[in-house]
């Protein structure tokens, strides 16, 4: 097992930028990100600035996988993704849903606060009108209560929808909201996301038959490895997502689509699309629904062009020495302690 890379050398290779996004997601309009260049390539450290160290260590772990492990061989080498939609306005669905090209699926967001069940409805009824073929899923981020959740999808499901990711916070409550909508005959297919990456056992919303499929993410999970695992141990249908990443981010998720055995879903890769600019002059956007499996190179003119500001890049490097320690402290199972 490798020896976990010093801290000296993370900050040597360390590149924080800010990048401007086309339409606010997760309640922003800038994505900060670390960028980290190793002998295998480039990783990224984006954990939103909520998010603690310990949880962060396994953002880092996996951008270290990235750049100093490298990823196992493909299965495939053309990846299908679908399209995101944030909570804009209806009226605005069309300008959004432009710039993923053609696109087979769609993930909407729903739930959003200050919002309510007329703007969710809206919102996925302008893309069932402008896909008519599409696949369509939504997102509610465990934005609704089991009440609202059942009532929502009931509504929704008018649309035909694929399935709902993360209806409700918590384990217990998916498990109650799939009761619900079999009780009442709603065919809407229930997706666990922050059940998975944000529990201290991934592995528990598949034994207490909470979900129907799961959402997996390399950053939160870890890394590629760990999230292969994590599939192969849950026994459900997984679809492969990321977490607002630049192409770099994104190139992870794009190796675990590539290595996992089956891939009955539409990726949630196609978010660089959501960027004003990314960090590299081929960006890993979708093509006829689709990303090529190909490495992503952070170019040094878009680094220095996004480059963030002094007090911004003194706190990421200050949460990397943080977060460096508990994964050393930790000794992940990518790395031993240095």
């Amino acid at each position: 097992m490798p020896a976990l890379p010093s801290l000296e050398e993370l900050l040597d290779s360390a590149h924080v930028v800010s990048l401007p996004m086309r339409v606010k997601f997760r309640g922003i309009m800038e994505r900060e990100t670390l960028l980290l260049r190793g002998p295998l390539g480039w990783g990224e450290f984006c954990p939103f600035p909520e998010y603690d160290d310990d949880e962060s260590s396994r953002w880092l772990a996996a951008a270290l996988e990235a750049a100093w492990l490298g990823f196992p061989e493909p299965l495939r080498d053309s990846i299908p993704v679908n399209a995101t939609v944030p909570a804009v306005a209806a009226e605005r669905v069309p300008e959004v849903l432009a710039r993923f090209g053609r696109v087979d699926a769609v993930k909407i967001k729903v739930a959003e606060r200050g919002q309510g069940l007329a703007d969710d409805v809206a919102r996925v009824h302008a893309v069932r009108e402008a896909l008519p073929d599409a696949a369509i899923r939504v997102d509610a981020n465990g934005g609704w209560d089991l009440d609202q959740a059942v009532e929502a999808l009931g509504t929704l499901s008018a649309v035909d929808l694929e399935y709902a990711e993360q209806p409700v916070p918590t384990i217990e409550g998916l498990a109650e909201v799939r009761r619900r909508l079999t009780a009442a005959g709603t065919p809407v297919l229930i997706a666990a996301d922050e059940s998975v990456r944000k529990e201290d056992d991934p592995l528990r919303v598949a034994r207490a038959g909470a979900a129907d499929l799961i959402v997996v993410k390399v950053a939160p999970l870890g890394g590629v490895a760990r999230a292969l695992e994590i599939v192969e141990q849950a026994g459900l249908p997984a679809v492969v997502s990321s977490a607002l990443d630049t192409s770099v981010g994104i190139r992870a998720g794009l190796a675990l689509a590539a290595a996992l055995p089956s891939l009955p879903y539409a990726c949630g890769l196609g978010t660089v699309s959501l960027f004003a600019s990314d960090i590299t002059l081929d960006p890993l956007v979708a093509d006829d629904g689709a990303i090529r499996l190909r490495d992503s190179v952070a170019d040094a003119g878009l680094l220095e062009q996004y480059a963030a500001p002094r007090e911004r890049r003194d706190w990421w490097l200050d949460r990397l020495r943080r977060v460096h320690s508990v994964l050393a402290r930790n000794q992940h199972g990518l790395f031993t302690a240095s």
